[in-house]
């Protein structure tokens, strides 16, 4: 799960880390009122989505008077942003973030993220802040330091020397207060149970301060259960009604561009059925995995989310019974077919527990499905009824 800067901000100043003062605004008008009680001659702009790149896009404006907030905030709220990490179909920016200015003297970067490889949570820094960090990775990677955290021992003042100094901080104070800045990104991100946390910039000011002049958080949403404050940051604006549609039935569901939608029980399935339609000249429409406690309603939802796609062309249905029962799927099949009058090409291909009750439900179905024998059976014939070469 991901929330906006604001929110990520905030949640860090609980945390001791520092930030800058800033204003949230829906409207231009409260962008203009945000500055106004921010105080200052210099406002920075920010566009608020759930992406990287919001600056080269347009999304990041310094305004040096409130005639600039005003014209800043005009140009930016409503408008799609493209950078990076949207795709070409952008965001449409619906919040903004006012902030003071700040006199930089130096931009670093800060991460912290599961470096799966060694099994630790590692901090990633460099001194090379406010450009992409993966540019830096693969152009200047000496540029990047990386402390692993032994889980045992957890966050310690060493590690925050080691980071400090390998970011060539050499003044004490700062060395201080980045380490104190370290020590709360730590602390944040292993009590909150955060994914990702990145700072870029954090900088140095010429006052001597040690800021957070942007962020990003991502949280692990297996892990919601437990900060429900962190739900409630939530911002359905930003993410995909069917994928918002499907997580209330517990399906495990992601838009894609492609037009063969899938329905697959199991997570390695999923991916696995997608890579042969991709190897066979097809496009997914989605991920989606129904899980192995699904029922018949759950299964009808699945098509029901499948079919709101307007671009989906065939569907195949691949299930792997284990927990999950080939009946109780036929079931969900047929009964999905039937009441939305499926219109476009159905492949499904069963295996396991109950296989033959449920082949024998589908066969007697009356309903034009197209059987597979196999995984790649089933992706050829899909495929090509996605073409309307069935």
């Amino acid at each position: 799960m991901n929330v906006h800067e604001y929110q990520a901000k905030s949640l860090m100043r609980e945390y001791g880390i520092s930030v800058l003062r800033g204003e949230v605004a829906k409207t231009v008008d409260e962008a203009v009122e945000g500055a106004k009680k921010l105080g200052g001659n210099v406002w920075v702009v920010k566009a608020q989505i759930h992406a990287g790149g919001r600056g080269k896009a347009g999304g990041v404006k310094v305004a040096k008077s409130l005639d600039e907030v005003k014209q800043y905030a005009s140009e930016i709220l409503g408008a799609t942003l493209v950078t990076h990490q949207t795709g070409p179909e952008g965001k449409k920016v619906l919040t903004l973030l006012v902030e003071e200015g700040c006199e930089i003297d130096h931009e670093y970067y800060a991460g912290l993220v599961l470096d799966r490889a060694t099994g630790k949570v590692t901090f990633m820094a460099s001194s090379e802040g406010g450009v992409e960090i993966e540019k830096v990775a693969e152009e200047t990677p000496e540029k990047i330091i990386k402390v692993a955290i032994d889980p045992a021992a957890g966050f310690t003042p060493m590690v925050g020397r080691k980071l400090a100094y390998g970011i060539g901080l050499k003044d004490k104070d700062q060395i201080k207060k980045a380490s104190s800045f370290f020590a709360g990104l730590y602390k944040m991100y292993m009590e909150k149970d955060c994914t990702i946390a990145e700072i870029n910039p954090m900088v140095t000011t010429k006052s001597g301060d040690v800021i957070a002049l942007d962020a990003k958080l991502n949280f692990d949403g297996n892990a919601l259960f437990r900060h429900p404050e962190i739900e409630e940051l939530r911002d359905p604006t930003e993410e995909s009604a069917k994928e918002l549609e499907a997580a209330r039935y517990g399906l495990s569901y992601i838009e894609l561009d492609g037009n063969i939608g899938c329905l697959v029980n199991g997570a390695g399935l999923a991916m696995g059925t997608m890579d042969i339609i991709k190897l066979h000249g097809g496009e997914p429409a989605n991920f989606l995995d129904v899980g192995g406690g699904a029922t018949k309603e759950t299964v009808q939802k699945a098509f029901t989310i499948i079919l709101s796609d307007p671009n989906v062309k065939a569907i195949l249905v691949n299930i792997f019974g284990g927990i999950m029962k080939c009946d109780i799927i036929a079931e969900g099949v047929v009964g999905a077919a039937k009441d939305l009058g499926v219109k476009v090409p159905l492949v499904v291909r069963l295996e396991g527990t109950n296989v033959a009750l449920g082949k024998k439900i589908l066969n007697e179905s009356d309903l034009d499905i197209i059987a597979a024998e196999d995984l790649a059976d089933a992706a050829s014939k899909v495929v090509a009824a996605a073409k309307g070469d069935a």
